[in-house]
């Protein structure tokens, strides 16, 4: 134990004589980290306690002495975060909530502003990203060379900007800032309780630290290992629900002429003309299996040879790698005319959807094998420089990358499809939590059922570079207070390339008998899911069989024979092994995007502290200028035609050529701020702050080129289109804060927010014909047949084979029929475009805080609940896109700890409020939901006293086992529910 320098404040003095009192909780001393270079006049002697009180006692520090709003996490010793991924403990934080992938913490939102709107940096400084939007994705990061987490939720004028929600600075750990030798090994060991094939998988981490030359120069390594393999249980609505007004009274070709809407006969309760209905695309069991290997390293390497100068050469590496495997089994709705039980309205949902078929359609099972690397790496230089007593200057400069690409050698993303022919009726009973799907024909289909239909190959990669180089410098003006300034350069380059190939024999290939039974491996279904399903209890007068049957067949098996049975010989096809059963890495066929981004900003910021009657308070005024240049430039894949090549499915003919676009866009931003603070009494601080922040369009929207859906259906086709003239949302925010410090680790606090959004950016909608492409099924041949044979999409299209053999358009044995100029009419394609609106929104909210120690017992708690609301709420009785904030929602948190004798216990309950997740679904402009969330989290460490230094751990997440669940407008129209399961690790961390 070694006495280190502290400056002498007020905070100072507190803290350390709550460190110094620290045999309340007899965690080992060891030296504490200095807050700032201290003058020799203020230093004093100050012992540091780590665990769990010492974390909370550094962020409590944090947040007292900051200028504005700031919420923080700090590790509890070097090398030892609270959870070992960071957003498991950003959650903690009030107003932050996150979202999760596969069980693991992703993305934070912030104060009801999602991903995209909160700003992460890495020391400062701005990182790319690769999933199209601006979100950090935390899962890529280990926690182990992190020394703690600020949350900025006020604006200050030397932030960059972003980050309307908060800016997130995430802080790694410095040698110099923990002077003398420091080693850490951990070993754990994780059960993911949702894997259905694997077994425990082992995580390694460690970390060195030394000064040298008398703490002149410092080196730090850390390095982490960590393999997960997990699995999920899925239901879906494939593609979403369509949604109609109650007067489409029939379906497509009749009434109203709407794909999708149902007849007024065969219901229970159908929907009235004034209600809105929905319909569901399709039913869909999933069962994912997925290993996710993670490597992170960072050297760092400080000199320091005098007090006035400190260089700093650091370097990140991260990598995720991800493989996935699935299998699945779904039945398609084709909207043949239903019989379905509604709810009431005026939002109607079916709470059972039936369908009955004319001729056998298809029970679908796929599977899929792929894999993607997450890799990024980042080489950043910082210069401190005193040059005199009242300047200090700050240059850091970094170039960072990150790019997301394949690591299979059957692409990112894929899937094979199979099918047996035999359901004679398809029926979802949405009562419950889990769709239940009855399938007539399904619980009977055998492997010599089965056929090989379509499928999709694909690769993509998404390349993001920034440079970044930033001046920021500070002027002490004594007694007149202080001025901040500086200037920053931020290019940040996207580029995205991706190609499909596909294969669109839906309707089949081959031949029964093509496999024998051995090839497909019969499983159940409902055994694996523990959410409550219906029973078509309510259905009238018929007996539906719950499906229970899938083959989990091996894909790259059914792939080496399907490629072997079904290639024509001397064909060449567009997969790199020769034949469509594989991707390529020929992206010039397909679609290619660059977007460049350069941003120049200054700012001023003038700080001044004083006393008012007695009581100090300290102002902060000042003033960020923006200016961002955007230039796109795009090439997306062509089309000439259109085949009608399966029952609900139209596949787009290539043109095989591309074509170019190049787009502009621009905007300049002049953005004040103003935190004020005062300790009105002892230990009472008030906070008032007004900002003006903008949060910039994700990557993906600003990126040009139209993209054309390579599938279409009955109703047309759809697509997207970028905007890179899309202006940044903006916001002015208003925040009230009052902090009672009422003992040394405990505090109360409630505070106010207000953020007034405008050009708020919604998707909107474009029909459009410009791909000058007729559509098979909307035509003379498909009228004559609607009239003939009525709406079964399966019945229509052996009219059309029947009565023109010989129409050039008609291919009766490929089983598709092409689109014909003058006979029917262009196919409509409906383009989501983003766009900014000319409404406002207002966003409101409270964070009421609380976090307690019981004296010496080693009890403590920590709660928090945060109360949003907007004036602007989703209307689900609108057809048509609305500019709802996505994200919001109330969030609550509840801790208990104790620490003593060596033993650290810590039970974490996280709850997350219903929110929109998005305003569209593939099927247009209609919502989904992510339902109310909570979950339980458990830790508990033990200092062998026999062996010091060695902790042994336990840590348990989702140890009740919750699951997610996404609906629509209703509650019984379900899009998603996922079941991950609960995660388990043991280890043993030693540090030296």
């Amino acid at each position: 134990m070694k006495p280190i320098t502290f400056r002498k404040t007020r905070l100072a003095t507190s803290l350390s004589l709550v460190l110094g009192v620290g045999t309340m909780l007899p965690a080992q001393a060891q030296d504490a980290v200095a807050a700032e270079p201290a003058k020799k006049s203020d230093k004093i002697e100050v012992i540091a306690v780590t665990g769990i009180r010492g974390s909370l006692i550094k962020a409590m520090d944090i947040k007292r002495s900051s200028d504005g709003v700031v919420d923080a996490i700090s590790a509890e010793d070097i090398g030892k975060f609270p959870d070992t991924n960071l957003a498991e403990s950003l959650q903690r934080i009030a107003g932050v909530s996150i979202d999760r992938v596969n069980g693991e913490g992703s993305k934070v939102s912030v104060r009801g502003f999602g991903p995209d709107f909160n700003l992460v940096t890495l020391n400062g400084r701005q990182m790319p990203v690769t999933t199209g939007s601006r979100s950090f994705d935390f899962a890529n990061i280990a926690s182990d060379s992190i020394s703690g987490v600020q949350v900025h939720k006020t604006a200050y004028a030397a932030n960059p900007t972003g980050g309307i929600g908060s800016t997130i600075n995430v802080e790694t750990l410095r040698p110099l800032n923990s002077p003398g030798m420091k080693a850490i090994a951990n070993v754990a060991m994780v059960d993911d309780k949702s894997t259905e094939t694997g077994s425990a998988t082992p995580e390694f981490s460690g970390l060195y630290s030394n000064t040298f030359d008398d703490n002149k120069f410092g080196v730090m390594v850390s390095g982490s290992y960590q393999e997960r393999e997990s699995g999920n249980q899925q239901a879906n609505v494939g593609t979403g629900w369509r949604s109609f007004l109650g007067k489409a009274d029939d379906n497509y070709g009749a009434g109203t002429g709407e794909w999708g809407g149902v007849p007024q006969t065969g219901q229970v309760n159908r929907p009235g003309p004034a209600d809105i209905y929905s319909v569901p695309q399709t039913t869909i069991y999933k069962f994912e299996e997925q290993q996710r290997v993670r490597t992170n390293g960072q050297l760092v390497l400080q000199y320091s040879p005098n007090d006035s100068i400190k260089a700093t050469l650091d370097y990140t590496y991260m990598r995720n790698d991800v493989d996935t495997q699935y299998n699945d089994v779904s039945a398609w709705f084709t909207f043949a005319p239903s019989q379905n039980v509604w709810t009431d309205g005026p939002i109607s949902s079916p709470l059972i959807y039936a369908e009955n078929y004319a001729t056998p359609a298809d029970l679908s099972m796929g599977a899929g094998d792929f894999g993607v690397r997450n890799e990024s790496g980042s080489l950043g230089l910082n210069l401190e420089w005193q040059p005199t007593d009242r300047l200090k200057v700050n240059f850091d400069a970094h170039q960072s990358d990150a790019e997301i690409k394949p690591n299979n050698i059957f692409g990112s993303n894929n899937t094979l499809s199979t099918a047996g022919f035999v359901r004679t009726y398809a029926a979802t009973d949405f009562s419950g939590d889990l769709p239940a799907l009855a399938v007539g024909g399904g619980n009977a289909v055998k492997p010599s059922d089965m056929r090989v239909t379509g499928s999709v190959f694909g690769n993509s990669t998404n390349r993001s570079e920034i440079d970044q180089y930033q001046v920021k410098a500070s002027y002490d003006l004594e007694e007149a207070g202080s001025i901040d300034f500086g200037i920053s350069l931020t290019d940040v380059d996207n580029h995205s390339k991706s190609v499909n190939v596909q294969r669109n024999d839906w309707g089949g290939v081959g031949k029964a008998g093509d496999f024998d039974d051995s090839w497909f491996p019969a499983g159940t279904i409902h055994d694996k899911f523990s959410a409550n399903k219906g029973d078509f209890s309510a259905a009238p007068g018929k007996t539906y069989e719950l499906l229970n049957r899938i083959f989990f067949w091996d894909f790259h098996a059914v792939r080496d024979r399907a490629e072997q049975l079904y290639t024509p010989a001397g064909y060449q096809g567009f997969g790199d092994c020769g034949t469509d059963f594989c991707p390529s890495t020929d992206y010039a066929r397909d679609t290619d995007r660059y977007t460049l981004e350069e941003s120049q900003a200054a700012y001023v910021q003038y700080n001044f502290a004083s006393e008012f009657k007695g009581r100090p308070y300290d102002v902060h005024v000042g003033v960020r200028v923006e200016s961002t240049d955007v230039s796109s430039t795009a090439a997306v894949a062509g089309y000439n035609g259109a085949n009608w090549i399966a029952d609900t499915e139209i596949a787009l003919v290539a043109s095989g050529q591309r074509e170019y676009q190049n787009q502009q866009g621009d905007y300049d931003y002049v953005l004040p701020n103003l935190n004020f603070n005062i300790e009105v009494i002892d230990d009472v601080m008030v906070r008032a702050a007004y900002s003006e922040t903008i949060g910039r369009p994700d990557y993906t929207s600003i990126q040009g080129g139209t993209i054309l859906g390579t599938l279409a259906n009955r109703a047309g086709g759809g697509g997207s289109a970028g905007n890179p003239n899309l202006l940044p949302l903006e916001s002015e925010n208003i925040d009230l804060s009052v902090e009672w410090y009422y003992s040394p680790t405990s505090y109360a606090s409630v505070g106010y927010f207000r953020k007034d959004t405008s050009n708020f950016i919604s998707n909107i909608v474009v029909d459009t014909t410009i791909a000058g492409i007729f559509n098979p099924a909307d035509g003379k041949k498909y009228r004559e047949a609607l009239a003939a044979v009525g709406a079964d999409a399966a019945a229509i299209r052996n009219w059309i084979f029947a009565n023109y053999p010989n129409d050039p358009t008609v291919d009766v044995t490929g089983k598709k029929i092409s689109g014909k100029s003058g006979e029917d009419n262009l196919m409509n394609f409906k383009i989501n475009t983003p766009s900014n609106g000319d409404t406002s929104e207002a966003i409101t909210g409270w964070e009421l805080a609380v976090q307690h120690a019981f004296g010496e017992s080693g009890f403590g708690v920590i709660g928090n609940y945060t109360i949003v609301d907007s004036g602007q709420t989703y209307d689900n009785f609108l057809l048509k896109d609305q500019p709802a904030l996505i994200g919001l929602s109330d969030t609550a948190n509840a801790i208990v700890f104790y620490e003593n004798y060596g033993f650290q216990a810590r039970i974490a309950y996280n709850w997350r409020d219903e929110f929109l997740n998005s305003r569209g679904q593939d099927t247009g402009a209609n919502p989904k939901y992510t339902e109310a969330y909570s979950q339980i989290d458990v830790s508990v460490s033990y200092d062998l006293p026999q062996v010091e230094g060695l902790t042994i751990y336990l840590e348990g997440l989702n140890v009740t086992d919750e699951y997610v669940r996404v609906h629509g407008r209703a509650k019984e129209q379900v899009l998603s529910l996922v079941e991950t399961g609960a995660r388990y690790s043991i280890g043993a961390r030693y540090s030296f």
